[in-house]
């Protein structure tokens, strides 16, 4: 899979291919500290004092970095598809073999990180379920009733929580007819689109 850059990007890295591979080390020292602890206006405007540059040109350079370092991560390219996503980008032999090693080394790092930010949701953990039939009572004695009785088990960061939920057939088939509804639109191009942009 080949990352697919936005302009601005490719014109945030740009800006490497105007500096050396020991100012592109240090970009790449800098992006791993944006990524583990956030970013550092300090380091961008010593940064620019030193490259002779505005500091907006340092930050955006080492955003692209983590940007690009971030998305192959969580996407984990391999290797080749690496060299081939930053090939586009009209780097040297030399600059591609640096962000080729950083990438390969952090990678692990990178996608712990990314981990330790994404929401823990409660999610899906077991569905006990059992149908209640009512066929007669007091009042009326030839009543046909239907209910479905679930227990839904979740899972949120190790504790287990229980809900029980009461429905007829009607509200469920319903139900379950949006839900598929709502999985079949998942797979249209535009869908797949924005979920690839929100990860």
């Amino acid at each position: 899979m080949l990352l697919v850059l936005a302009d601005e990007h490719k014109e945030h890295l740009g800006f490497l291919n105007e500096v050396e591979v020991e100012v592109v080390k240090e970009f790449c020292r800098i992006a791993m500290e944006f990524i583990r602890s956030g970013p550092n206006p300090k380091l961008y405007q010593s940064a620019a004092q030193k490259l002779g540059v505005a500091s907006e040109t340092v930050q955006h350079g080492v955003e692209g970095l983590m940007f690009l370092l971030t998305e192959s991560a969580r996407y984990m390219i391999s290797e080749i598809d690496f060299q081939d996503s930053i090939m586009t980008l009209g780097f040297s032999d030399d600059l591609r073999s640096v962000l080729l090693q950083l990438y390969l080394s952090n990678r692990g790092e990178i996608r712990t990180v990314l981990s330790e930010m994404s929401m823990d949701l409660p999610h899906y953990h077991n569905l006990e379920w059992r149908l209640e039939v009512t066929v007669a009572g007091r009042t009326l004695r030839h009543q046909v009733t239907p209910r479905l009785m679930m227990k839904l088990h979740t899972q949120d960061s190790g504790e287990k929580d229980v809900q029980v939920l009461q429905t007829d057939p009607v509200n469920l088939l319903h139900l379950t007819q949006v839900l598929e509804g709502a999985l079949s639109e998942m797979k249209s191009t535009h869908c797949r689109r924005i979920v690839r942009n929100i990860k």
